[in-house]
């Protein structure tokens, strides 16, 4: 065999499988059952035990998304709804998270590496909160945040496209 050959075939491949082994293809969203009938399709479920976000599909079936939630005393539960949809937001710490890190910019502009939004967000009705990606997705999976709800930038893509403004939103235990 050639060199070149090797170069062009043996390095993707091998680099395709390392980034299998990194768990990469566990965090994509996945189709499974859902039997609740407190919540009717459209609705997403955050179960922050779980640390996973369901959008209700019809048929007892709902999407399912790894998600990081609030850190212990910062995770919220009950019912808010979808307020606004943006695209690469820009970020500006909220005043507890100011408060803990003084250090931090006052705007952190979308699009930038070290903006926590990630690739879009949906700000919800029940205050300082949204449904996001992040900057960060080793947080993913981990009770981490303020009381946003992270997700990897391609799941927050895929829920994005999904659901609308006004999309209720339901965060249990």
């Amino acid at each position: 065999m050639r060199p070149a050959f090797l170069f062009r075939v043996f390095v993707p491949t091998f680099a395709l499988l390392v980034c299998l082994a990194a768990g990469l293809p566990a965090q994509a969203a996945e189709l499974v059952g859902f039997s609740d009938a407190r919540f009717r399709p459209g609705t997403i479920v955050i179960k922050n035990s779980e640390k996973r976000l369901y959008l209700v599909l019809r048929g007892n079936r709902a999407i399912r998304y790894r998600v990081a939630v609030g850190k212990t005393r910062k995770s919220w539960t009950g019912q808010a709804f979808i307020t606004a949809k943006y695209v690469r937001p820009d970020w500006a710490p909220s005043p507890e998270v100011r408060r803990d890190h003084p250090n931090l910019p006052t705007l952190i502009k979308g699009g930038a590496p070290n903006n926590p939004m990630g690739v879009a967000a949906m700000t919800l009705s029940n205050g300082n909160y949204a449904i996001h990606g992040t900057n960060r997705p080793g947080s993913i999976g981990r009770a981490v945040s303020y009381g946003c709800i992270r997700m990897a930038n391609h799941d927050i893509q895929d829920l994005y496209q999904r659901v609308n403004v006004r999309t209720p939103v339901v965060a249990l235990p």
